[in-house]
């Protein structure tokens, strides 16, 4: 299975109710690193594990992660088991797309772009120039829809953030409920905030035992992330 889960300078929407509404996107050289030094030991999943009938059952260990000119790119030899066999048919026929579970190493933020093309409405942009990657896979839905997952021979998008609380909320629903409190103290700007523009470090913040949201009005998400850090690693946090 050949996955290429993240496209270079495609821009797609994040729609979160935690993270916001911007535009986002990866670039070459991001997932370098991580790469180097995670190879093997990052998973291959199908729809992130979430998945009623295969759950987080490896589809197979990546023999080949590269960054090629224009996406990032996974090479899985599938293992021979029913729940793979099960996914064939629709791989085959490209009905997948693909999609990456990460943390935010390092990225830039323009808070206020002029309307264009690739964003007619002058949404906040984001620009991830590095990562840690922990997972990918094929997905049903996938939030960058040039993102593929296919077999080579010799509706809405939904969010993941939202998603990821939606089951921790299963889990803790007071933990939720506190965080959510949290959000809502931040949705109205303050006077610390950057000028427009200006670059945010995710890796700035703390380190924490959970991968970042797999993916602005008010606040920016790195803004809001590195305020709700102490409260994520207290409250014990984990993907």
């Amino acid at each position: 299975m050949e996955v290429r889960f993240s496209p270079f300078n495609v821009w797609y929407e994040i729609n979160s109710w935690w993270e916001g509404r911007f535009l986002e996107r990866t670039v070459r050289g991001a997932f370098s690193k991580t790469m180097r030094e995670q190879g093997p030991r990052v998973k291959v999943l199908f729809n992130h594990g979430t998945d009623f009938h295969i759950g987080d059952k490896i589809l197979g260990v990546p023999r080949d992660l590269r960054e090629e000119a224009d996406a990032a790119v996974g090479d899985v030899p599938l293992l021979d088991t029913s729940y793979n066999q099960d996914l064939l048919p629709g791989l085959r026929a490209g009905g997948y797309g693909s999609s990456f579970m990460f943390r935010v190493i390092k990225d830039e933020w323009n808070k206020e772009p002029e309307p264009s093309d690739h964003n007619p409405e002058g949404l906040p942009e984001r620009t991830i120039t590095e990562i840690r990657l922990y997972e990918f896979g094929p997905v049903t839905w996938p939030a960058n829809p040039e993102a593929t997952a296919g077999i080579r021979s010799s509706a809405p998008v939904l969010s993941m953030t939202d998603d990821f609380y939606a089951r921790l909320r299963e889990r803790d629903p007071e933990r939720v409920a506190r965080l959510e409190e949290r959000v809502r103290s931040f949705r109205t700007p303050t006077a610390d905030e950057p000028p427009s523009g200006t670059p945010q470090a995710a890796g700035a913040a703390p380190d924490a035992d959970e991968p970042a949201a797999r993916h602005s009005g008010g606040l920016t998400h790195a803004q809001r992330r590195v305020r709700l850090y102490p409260y994520l690693t207290k409250e014990g946090a984990s993907s």
